[in-house]
């Protein structure tokens, strides 16, 4: 259990990093007049993230969960997601934050990636993030119970993001 607990608080730590940087971001791009969109989802996806990361490592706990196979592969799956995470927010640069924004003159990211892959921070990072913590912990009532729910909001996200950058991208 206990490389499972500080497996858990190095990816915590940089979760935590990558959010010093959406706040840091949120504060320039709201002095450029940027306007947030789905704010209530927003919230509700912030909560949920907590509660699957917690969940997992509270089930971790609970079933005496040692550190093995499955978590080694949870780990793998986890660098990847952070590896995505830190390379969507280096090209999303002074725009990328946890919440949606739309700032006046929003540029829209058109390398390699972003161009393969519509919502990369979605699919390279949040969904394999949750599926990796449960597999370091090897959680399955969380995965099971808490990637159903989290989807559900994910979603609603995608939707509000298309939405809202729908003129932006007929700009082009």
């Amino acid at each position: 259990m206990r490389y499972i607990i500080f497996t858990f608080i190095v990816f915590f730590a940089l979760r935590l990093i990558s959010l010093s940087y959406s706040i840091r971001n949120e504060k320039h791009i709201r002095k450029k007049g940027a306007v947030q969109y789905g704010k209530f989802n927003s919230l509700l996806l912030t909560l949920a993230h907590i509660a699957f990361y917690f969940s997992a490592l509270y089930e971790a706990y609970i079933s005496e969960t040692d550190f093995n196979a499955l978590s080694m592969w949870g780990v793998g799956v986890m660098t990847f997601a952070y590896a995505m995470l830190f390379y969507v927010i280096y090209k999303l640069h002074d725009v990328w934050t946890v919440k949606l924004y739309i700032v006046p003159n929003h540029r829209i990211e058109r390398s390699f990636l972003f161009r393969k892959v519509r919502h990369p921070n979605y699919y390279l990072n949040i969904i394999p993030e949750l599926i990796g913590v449960s597999l370091l912990c090897n959680a399955w009532y969380t995965v099971a119970v808490g990637l159903p729910l989290y989807g559900c909001l994910l979603a609603i996200r995608i939707r509000q993001e298309e939405n809202a950058m729908k003129a932006l991208w007929k700009q082009e």
